[in-house]
């Protein structure tokens, strides 16, 4: 498995008037792409083999809402991307 994440989209929904992050998942195997789709709670797309998986946000909580996230936004989106890596392993390692 070589899992890759990356953010391809994030802002703000005039429509659900909530803040999203958009992550594009890829280089999953069969079993680990079943497991994570099953195992999601957020709203998924499915294109082929890739997911793109839509995180929704209160203000408070919104990866960017900071003036330190937009002057070093390179670093908030690499921590994001590590951060929801980490949270597809530990999804693939629950039984």
């Amino acid at each position: 498995m070589q899992l890759r994440v990356k953010i391809t989209d994030y802002g703000f929904s005039d429509s659900l008037k909530l803040y999203y992050v958009t992550y594009h998942i890829t280089g999953l195997g069969n079993e680990d792409f079943g497991k994570i789709i099953n195992r999601l709670e957020d709203p998924v797309t499915v294109k082929g083999n890739e997911v793109y998986l839509n995180v929704y946000f209160e203000k408070d909580f919104y990866p960017f809402g900071t003036v330190d996230s937009q002057n070093r936004l390179k670093d908030y989106l690499a921590r994001e991307e590590i951060e929801m890596t980490a949270y597809l392993l530990g999804l693939l390692e629950e039984d």
